[in-house]
Formats: structure tokens, C-alpha cells, sequence
């Protein structure tokens, strides 16, 4: 995704098997969706590495010093690019949990309405 602008995944690893079961939907992915991803991107610097004997997974690199790993082991090519594209879209922002599901900057002064308000 792109903040102010400028896309925020710099690299896109492919980590993949040659010989492995596991990476046969990874593979099939590098020789169909793998080539027109890459047109579809250029900002995006994609590169494949052979791991044997490991599973398969995406590495993404983004601007802000993150960096996510997805495991996609026994996955289908159209598995495989979702997961590529939601790497892409991505802002690379750590995932924070919320204390309360309201959230302001200004709280009310009278407080938080509820549904058990007794008149």
C-alpha cells in the first residue's frame, strides 16, 4: 500500500524447494503468476532463492526496517499470489493490540455510554 504516495514493500523474497513436495504450488506460482506480478510492479524488487529441504515461504522487506514472513506451504499459485498481494499492500506496521474497542483522542467527560444504563 502506499503511504503519502511512495509503496511501502521494498523486496519481495521467494523462498522455495526444488525437490519438495511442499513447494510444488510455490513453483507452479513461479512459472505463471510470478513473471506478470513482477510487470505489474516494478517499483518492487522480487527475487526467488532455492532453500532445499525447507518450506516455502515470502519474505517482504518494507521501507520502515520491518519484515514479515508468511509460510506458504502446500498452497496453490492463486494462494500464493494472494498473499504476495496482501504482502504488497501492506503498510509493514506492527500489529498493536487495542486496550478498548473505542478509540479517541479526546474521551467524553461525561463517560462512555453503555447499554446497561440504569434511569
Amino acid at each position: 500500500m502506499a503511504l503519502r504516495g511512495v509503496w511501502q514493500l521494498k523486496k519481495l523474497i521467494v523462498s522455495y524447494c526444488d525437490w519438495g513436495g511442499s513447494s510444488r504450488g510455490i513453483r507452479a506460482f513461479m512459472e505463471s503468476e510470478l513473471p506478470v506480478f513482477k510487470e505489474k510492479n516494478p517499483q518492487l524488487e522480487v527475487t526467488t532463492e532455492l532453500i532445499r529441504g525447507q518450506h516455502p515461504h515470502l519474505k517482504a522487506f518494507y521501507k520502515n526496517k520491518n519484515e514479515r514472513v508468511i509460510c506458504v506451504k502446500n498452497m496453490d499459485p492463486e494462494d500464493v499470489l494472494h498473499h504476495a498481494t496482501r504482502l504488497r499492500n501492506a503498510l509493514g506496521r506492527k500489529v498493536i493490540k487495542l486496550r478498548t474497542r473505542h478509540v479517541t483522542k479526546r474521551p467524553s467527560v461525561q463517560g462512555t455510554w453503555t447499554t446497561a444504563l440504569k434511569f
